[in-house]
């Protein structure tokens, strides 16, 4: 494991932090910050987006993703609403916008950003999301994580400890799964969609294995007890979790053997092996066809 030393800079007050973000884009006026209590100190934002963990105690406030540059505003106003401590820490789970939007506006308020090293490598270049037909540009360098890490970090703060775990080339090949442990919590990041089909991210380096080994990595670190905020999608537990582990590993053999018979893409996707979880599970923005055909890419690469 690669040890951090950090140097941390005066307390930033939230009032200051809001004071500090420019004017903001029209677009998301009519989006509500939600926070609901997770666990004593704990608490999951919702607004659009991924979903954001917070972590709030004595020392200071401490968010895991940030969602988009709109909303930075009232994302710090839901935190003051939940403490007057300063915020300290973003830790990006992953490099995509809807987790990382508001990184330029808490960086230039003296907010350290911490993400493992891919999600800085891919944030300050040019990416092409093949998914989206879309190229993102480089992001501006306050936006950049200040701090990074290879495998594993920790945050001794709020009479807790914040345990970040990289999970390699999962949703991406950037992903943290963070772990609070006292509080018995873990942030899945879009490792875990919930309620929906993931989005798998291969052109960022993500794979389908990936994502089932990340959350068999995170089922290990759970007990019954476990609350599980995935990246989309209602808070829930290990048997949630397991759930959507056992969805993924099913689906995965199913099109491995439209695969090992030779079937073409088209032929596995017209198979329907998503059939029987469509009903629950279609409805987001990753439809069955969309998802299965993304098994079958990331088993043939």
């Amino acid at each position: 494991m690669r040890r951090l030393v950090l140097c941390i800079p005066a307390a930033l007050c939230l009032c200051a932090l809001a004071a500090a973000v420019p004017a903001i884009a029209q677009g998301m006026d009519d989006v509500q910050i939600s926070a609901t209590e997770v666990a004593g100190g704990v608490y999951m934002l919702t607004g659009r987006g991924g979903n954001l963990g917070l972590s709030v105690g004595e020392d200071f406030a401490f968010l895991v993703d940030d969602q988009f540059a709109p909303l930075t505003e009232k994302i710090l106003a839901a935190v003051a609403k939940i403490t007057d401590r300063p915020l300290r820490f973003v830790l990006n789970t992953h490099w995509h916008g809807d987790h990382t939007g508001s990184n330029e506006n808490l960086g230039k308020a003296g907010v350290l950003i911490v993400a493992h090293d891919n999600v800085r490598a891919r944030l300050s270049t040019e990416q092409f999301m093949a998914a989206f037909d879309r190229t993102v540009p480089p992001s501006p360098a306050k936006a950049l994580p200040v701090v990074t890490f290879t495998d594993t970090v920790r945050f001794h703060v709020n009479g807790d400890t914040l345990h970040a775990l990289h999970v390699p080339a999962a949703h991406t090949d950037g992903d943290s799964i963070v772990h609070i442990e006292t509080a018995d919590v873990i942030h899945m990041g879009d490792v875990f969609f919930n309620g929906m089909y993931p989005f798998v991210d291969l052109g960022s380096g993500g794979s389908v294995d990936g994502v089932i080994a990340a959350v068999e990595r995170a089922l290990a670190l759970a007990s019954d007890g476990t609350k599980i905020i995935p990246g989309h999608g209602p808070l829930t537990d290990r048997a949630g979790l397991a759930a959507y582990r056992d969805m993924l590993k099913t689906i995965r053999e199913r099109v491995a053997k439209l695969v090992a018979e030779g079937k073409t893409r088209e032929e596995a996707v017209a198979a329907k092996p998503t059939a029987d979880y469509d009903e629950k599970l279609g409805g987001g923005f990753i439809g069955p066809d969309v998802f299965a055909g993304t098994v079958y890419d990331s088993l043939k690469k």
